[in-house]
């Protein structure tokens, strides 16, 4: 990762918690945060390279405007595009003893969010406006095969960091209505709770990055197949939001 893609991810990163203070803070009823489950589709040159979705999950927080459809937050993701598990001796020197080698290629997505909703209604349908960074990193772990698959070690393998932005719109069901319940001194009120489902379009720059196959090891050497392209999403969401 070159420094100034440092410098713009630790600015944007800062804005994020930044964000998330600011809205600790605000009045219950103008909070909303959600998780969600993930299906990433890479576009464009991602695609020549990447030729399989990614899965993971995300989450969100936002802020609604007083007297204004307008809400600003912060989203963040995780995609796993890619993985690998073989199993190799723990070393060179106890070969009977096997570990299972996980590699997973991934995708860490920030980005700060500016909505466009209505902020009344069981239906409310919605539009965002992103802007942030993509992190795309190969880790590999050692698990041991037994006792639940515990972690062993760890390495990030490769990584590299993209400027992001991009538009999309969604829905909200609401499945809860708690706005005309008293809550108990102290405690916040859930004012609603939605089904929610969106799609987005998210405008990559350049990275450099591992997809499956990257690494080869011969002789107890690794070398890299590193790719770059831009870094292009489609991103389809399923998930919950509650109200506050």
């Amino acid at each position: 990762m070159n420094t100034e893609t440092k410098k713009i991810v630790f600015l944007i990163a800062i804005i994020l918690v930044s964000g998330l203070l600011f809205a600790r803070q605000a009045a219950a009823q103008n909070f909303q945060g959600g998780l969600n489950l993930m299906l990433g589709v890479p576009q464009g040159e991602f695609s020549d390279n990447v030729d399989n979705p990614g899965f993971g999950i995300g989450g969100m927080f936002g802020v609604s405007i007083p007297h204004s459809p307008l809400m600003v937050g912060g989203d963040l993701g995780f995609l796993i595009y890619g993985s690998e598990t073989r199993k190799e001796p723990f070393s060179t020197t106890i070969p009977d003893v096997t570990v299972n080698v996980e590699t997973s290629n991934n995708i860490a997505m920030g980005h700060l969010l500016l909505r466009l909703q209505a902020p009344v209604g069981a239906i409310r349908p919605y539009m965002d406006g992103l802007i942030g960074f993509n992190y795309l990193f190969t880790e590999t772990k050692i698990k041991d095969e037994d006792y639940n698959d515990d972690e062993i070690a760890s390495s990030t393998n490769f990584d590299d960091a993209a400027f992001s932005y991009g538009a999309g719109g969604g829905l909200q069901i609401r499945v809860y209505n708690g706005r005309y319940k008293k809550p108990k001194e102290g405690e916040k009120n859930l004012t609603g709770v939605f089904i929610d489902f969106r799609v987005r379009y998210l405008v990559g720059g350049k990275a450099e990055y591992l997809k499956e196959g990257s690494i080869a090891r011969e002789n107890g050497r690794v070398t890299h197949d590193v790719t770059q392209s831009k870094t292009d999403l489609l991103t389809y969401q399923l998930g919950v939001v509650f109200t506050f």
